[in-house]
């Protein structure tokens, strides 16, 4: 089956009211040091970090590969939360723990002290106005809203304020939910796919989540080699398919049945039938249209395609920015 072939998404009713986010946890970042030293370990800029906006970063290893994403902001001149997927709080705790050294900077897992929750549609404009930023947040009392990217023509925002607060919306199934972070793009790691990606590679340089100029952290030379010398040969791409697909199922063509050409990031059912899904791939496969997503390969093994599940690529909602 090819491209072509495939049925496209059902046209859909606006994702709106509001969802409570299991799946994510919550890093506190609390001292005098807090904004300095994610500064010196996350791909983007806390150091001018303000109380009207919100970061997208990665941390990444010494090779540059990603370990986890945050999206971080401040609760106070002391106080930075990073949210986080709940799969890799814990061993990402524990290894950024290892940087703090004499740095006034205590590190918790504070999960337990916040309630989290994504707003959609009238629900997100009701705290931060239609077409709000992404990465622009509003503090009312002790809640924070933050604007993230749209999903499906859908205004979306994340809410967190201490447990036992929560925002006032109609339901929204948490399944529509995880279906808007698929649409908007926006890939939020967890541990299917660890040590699997640079930044770049999720899109993150396009997304606001890589300063190129500020200083060193973890990864830096190699995520500026990326980007400087023309060496990133992997994007991350919206696709469609007719069957469930799964976060670290290998995606191949048919060209090359034993060398896979990328994995999915994030997957989740569509409410019109079939399963969205972000890729990460080769660039050079981001217009073939004999792509199928497959088990991953055992040594000697190859792809079976007339088992493989087929995949529609599907308009990206945002701009990639241009390699330099």
């Amino acid at each position: 089956m090819t491209q072509s072939t495939l049925s496209a998404p059902t046209a859909l009713q606006p994702l709106n009211g509001i969802t409570p986010l299991s799946h994510l946890g919550v890093i506190r970042a609390m001292g005098a040091d807090a904004a300095s030293f994610l500064h010196g370990q996350l791909s983007n800029d806390f150091a001018l970090l303000d109380m009207n906006h919100a970061r997208l970063a990665a941390f990444c290893t010494a090779k540059g590969r990603m370990l986890a994403s945050f999206i971080g902001f401040k609760r106070s001149a002391e106080e930075i939360v990073l949210i986080c997927d709940r799969s890799l709080l814990a061993p990402t705790l524990k290894r950024l723990s290892m940087f703090v050294l004499r740095a006034q900077c205590k590190l918790s897992d504070a999960t337990g002290e916040f309630g989290l929750y994504g707003l959609a549609g009238s629900a997100a404009q009701q705290y931060l106005g239609a077409d709000a930023a992404p990465w622009s947040l509003k503090h009312e009392g002790q809640a924070s809203v933050l604007a993230l990217y749209p999903a499906a023509g859908n205004d979306r925002a994340l809410w967190i304020a201490p447990t036992g607060q929560r925002p006032e919306g109609q339901a929204l199934g948490e399944d529509l939910w995880q279906w808007s972070e698929v649409q908007s793009g926006v890939a939020t790691l967890s541990a299917p796919v660890v040590d699997a990606f640079v930044p770049q590679m999720l899109n993150y340089e396009s997304l606001g989540g890589v300063n190129f100029k500020k200083g060193c952290y973890p990864g830096q030379e190699i995520v500026a080699r990326s980007q400087f010398r023309g060496t990133l040969k992997r994007r991350t791409y919206l696709v469609h398919a007719e069957k469930a697909l799964a976060v670290g199922q290998e995606v191949f063509s048919h060209e090359d049945l034993e060398q896979s050409t990328g994995t999915v990031v994030q997957a989740a059912a569509t409410p019109g039938g079939g399963w969205d899904a972000l890729v990460s791939m080769q660039i050079a496969s981001s217009t073939r249209d004999d792509l199928f997503a497959h088990a991953a390969l055992s040594e000697g093994q190859s792809a079976d395609a007339a088992n493989g599940i087929d995949l529609q690529l599907l308009p990206l909602p945002y701009e990639l920015l241009a390699d330099i």
